[in-house]
């Protein structure tokens, strides 16, 4: 009896199929931030047969991380996120290639590792670090699933960062510096695996070519309600980052 393909409910989907599923066998993607939204994200990119995945964060496991990063165990704490993550996606999925970054990225090496990239996601948690990853992935046209969770509100989008398309800075300008985090405010444990999903999803669809790319819009999510608002994003022409395209 043959041994059953892991990706074969995949394949079986005319927009997947075999050249779907080389294509994301082939991709090189940079998770950057590897708390909730980036453990959901990592784990089901690396379950869904991402070739190559680059994983950046330099904090170590704590306690409060498990009820939602759901990537660490109990076993890894005290350990660097990064190696406790590819224990876990090494599990998951032995061909899936991982590289560690287990340091603060300058913008030099962000530059660079962005290049390798064929798609970025934003997994962090402050403005500034998602100000300057857009501003690296719009110059270099390097698309950006980004997501954010606090509380029980969630939102992601998916930035082509392409001539005609809006971009992270079109929906936050560079003064909105008043960081609320998860330590301040709380989250539901859930909460950031969902974002953090849709961002694997949005990924998943950008490299298969199967994102709808003339719809550009912000998701939000209302975790109580159980409900998702879309907003629909246009290029700001005063934008500092994309508007002097």
């Amino acid at each position: 009896m043959s041994t059953p393909d892991r990706y074969e409910r995949q394949r079986k989907l005319p927009q997947i199929g075999d050249a779907g599923q080389h294509k994301l066998a082939e991709a090189n993607v940079l998770i950057i931030g590897l708390g909730g939204l980036g453990s959901a994200a990592a784990m089901q990119l690396a379950s869904s047969g991402i070739g190559h995945l680059v994983l950046n964060d330099f904090d170590i496991v704590e306690t409060h991380n498990l009820p939602r990063q759901r990537i660490h165990r109990p076993a890894t704490i005290g350990e660097l996120k990064t190696e406790s993550a590819k224990q876990t996606l090494n599990q998951l999925n032995p061909d899936c290639e991982i590289r560690l970054i287990s340091h603060q990225l300058d913008e030099q090496e962000l530059i660079e590792e962005i290049k390798k990239s064929e798609v970025v996601l934003d997994c962090t948690d402050n403005y500034e670090s998602r100000f300057m990853i857009n501003q690296h992935c719009h110059t270099l046209k390097t698309p950006v699933a980004y997501g954010a969770a606090i509380r029980l509100e969630g939102q992601t989008s998916f930035f082509l960062q392409q001539e005609d398309t809006p971009c992270y800075a079109c929906l936050y300008n560079d003064s909105a510096q008043a960081n609320e985090d998860c330590a301040g405010e709380g989250v539901l444990g859930s909460l950031p695996a969902i974002i953090g999903e849709m961002q694997a999803l949005q990924t998943i669809l950008y490299l298969t070519g199967n994102l709808h790319k003339d719809e550009h819009k912000l998701l939000l999510f209302d975790a109580i309600k159980l409900s998702w608002q879309e907003i629909r994003l246009q290029r700001n022409p005063a934008c500092t980052v994309c508007g002097k395209s």
